[in-house]
């Protein structure tokens, strides 16, 4: 039996997957197989010395302390793609609301709502305080072509935009979803000099932080308007908010508000809104729940942060797993100790992504637990399971 440990609340159609005669799920079990969350702070929760992985229903992990979990040998998933059409949707209507002035025009209504019977002659003689520029034609540059982006990308140039895609590390899947009418960017400068709109959507890490700032400003359009729906610290936000001042900059729409941020009337801040549908909550809890079993049952690694995607169709009876560091003579030494204890194997996949690298291995007998220890004494090697 697996034992589940849920962390927030986690949508009942991923829950209702896991076959309750495999699989024990709660918020309160202690020693769990498995963590599935969606906002909870890892760093600041001890993990248990039992899990084997963590699975986040969401795109963003950097609540989740990735490396202390790598070196421990547990697996830590995500789920791109399973809200990207929410932050689509969201992403359009950002546009839509930094261009026309949407915002002060309701604000306004409500605001002379006492009015009575002049409201009518009142907005035909105001309305033109909230006039703004339509989408149709302009230039919007989408900064990072994964899942959200492509869909981005794709909408917009739909809506009549002319679309520019930057990512110097698009996946081939991704390339193969884009729209022909969404035109290369060889660098993020040559981007920013023509963008109307500028659409964040890529993971913030050492590389991407601060990802915009003065120097990348200084490359915009005068009134060109950003929409980040990433993460904050991908834009410095010092730097922003004197663009937004000095009118270098026309409008900020950012999921991630801050104090200061929040005073620049520019800004157009929402609470994290970005992946908040419930088809969004069902989609990011079914696929984090089919990646737990997945990698339970039988090894599978699809959308692993830390380790490489990795998967073995099951040709035999026996199988292990083993996580190791990534050097030089480990799978040699794997095998060789394997075959002085008699063991024939009968499949066999190593892949590695970074610093590690993670191994399905098939055999004809059963490994004996005196086998396990002494695989798991080579130097480098993190974890290993055995999988029946």
């Amino acid at each position: 039996m697996f034992k589940i440990r849920t962390m927030n609340k986690i949508s009942r159609v991923g829950l209702d997957l896991f076959p309750r005669d495999k699989y024990e799920v709660a918020s309160e079990i202690p020693n769990p197989d498995a963590i599935l969350v969606r906002s909870a702070d890892l760093h600041s929760e001890g993990i248990p010395d039992t899990a084997l992985v963590i699975a986040r229903a969401g795109a963003g992990y950097n609540n989740i302390p990735v490396s202390l979990c790598s070196s421990r040998g547990i697996a830590v998933f995500n789920t791109p793609g399973a809200n990207a059409n929410a932050v689509k949707e969201l992403a359009l209507a950002a546009m839509l609301m930094s261009a026309r002035d949407i915002l002060g025009g309701i604000g306004w209504c409500r605001g002379i709502a006492d009015k009575a019977d002049e409201v009518p002659e009142i907005v035909e003689k105001e309305k033109s305080r909230f006039e703004g520029p339509e989408l149709r034609g302009k230039v919007v540059g989408v900064v990072g072509l994964g899942a959200v982006g492509v869909l981005v990308a794709n909408d917009a140039a739909a809506l009549g935009m002319e679309v520019l895609g930057y990512d110097p590390f698009i996946s081939v899947d991704a390339a193969w979803k884009l729209s022909r009418a969404v035109g290369r960017a060889e660098t993020l400068e040559g981007l920013l000099t023509k963008a109307d709109f500028v659409s964040l959507h890529l993971p913030l890490k050492d590389a991407t932080k601060g990802l915009l700032d003065a120097e990348k400003f200084r490359f915009m359009k005068k009134g060109a308007r950003i929409i980040n729906l990433s993460r904050g610290g991908l834009v410095n936000e010092a730097d922003i908010l004197e663009a937004l001042n000095t009118d270098k900059i026309a409008a900020y729409v950012t999921d991630f508000p801050t104090a200061e941020l929040l005073a620049c009337p520019k800004v157009i801040a929402f609470p994290h809104l970005g992946a908040s549908t419930p088809e969004a909550e069902d989609n990011c809890a079914v696929m984090a729940a089919r990646q737990i079993m997945d990698y339970l049952e039988s090894g599978a690694i699809k959308n692993s942060v830390n380790l490489p995607r990795c998967k073995l169709e099951r040709r035999a009876p026996f199988r292990i797993t083993v996580m190791n560091k990534n050097v030089p003579t480990m799978v040699s030494q794997i095998t060789s100790l394997l075959a002085a204890e008699k063991v024939n194997i009968m499949d066999f996949i190593n892949h590695h992504s970074g610093d590690y690298a993670y191994n399905i291995i098939d055999t004809e007998q059963k490994i004996t637990g005196v086998t396990l220890e002494h695989i798991k004494q080579i130097e480098g090697i993190i974890r290993v399971r055995s999988i029946e």
